[in-house]
């Protein structure tokens, strides 16, 4: 299957970023587009968090109850994203538009792949070992890792966000880091002009 934008995990920046994608599908430069998720869960700091100091979140909240919501929200509310479940990510390639994106079951064409995974070692996708360092803004002693980039962007049409990114692991931080880069990729559909979506009443 090809996608014009391929998001490579399931937790909350991966889940925020396709949430974005999904609300412009009512707008012109995103009508045709063809966007999925990996839902690779299992790694998820999510797994273990329990969450008091969100906004919009019930005091108590579980992290492992997010994960599963989330995917009831997606697909509720935007069916025309491709939720693709236990699937690991091997590699990824350049491709002649795009990017090839390797799992243990499938290989998808992308022309957009952004790679919203966590921060932990090892990190074990191929294709991407050139842009591994260490993670700037986490504790040395955790050994954490990011992906070199430039506000989101590691290179043409290949975007990261989350912790991977470099963003502290807080939720409202990784949330935020997707929006920014659904916001990234909606500007880039519609022609290079600033683009965010509200949902208004």
């Amino acid at each position: 299957m090809n996608f014009n934008a391929l998001i490579i995990g399931g937790g909350v920046a991966g889940m925020q970023c396709a949430l974005v994608l999904g609300s412009a599908k009512n707008k012109a430069f995103a009508a045709d587009k063809n966007v999925g998720i990996i839902l690779h869960q299992k790694t998820s700091h999510l797994q273990n968090a329990l969450f008091n100091n969100v906004l919009g979140l019930d005091p108590g909240t579980l992290g492992a109850n997010i994960l599963v919501d989330g995917k009831k929200q997606l697909a509720s509310l935007y069916p025309e994203i491709s939720q693709i479940e236990k699937e690991k990510v091997i590699a990824i390639e350049d491709a002649e538009e795009g990017y090839r994106v390797i799992t243990n079951k499938n290989i998808y064409l992308s022309a957009i792949v952004i790679v919203a995974l966590n921060y932990s070692k090892p990190f074990t996708i191929r294709g991407l070992e050139s842009y591994i360092i260490p993670h700037k803004k986490a504790n040395p002693a955790k050994e954490r890792i990011q992906l070199k980039n430039e506000n989101h962007l590691i290179k043409k049409g290949l975007y990261c966000c989350g912790t991977i990114a470099g963003w502290r692991s807080q939720f409202a931080i990784a949330a935020g880091s997707g929006a920014s880069v659904a916001t990234d990729v909606l500007t880039l559909w519609n022609q290079g002009i600033p683009t965010k979506i509200h949902d208004k009443k």
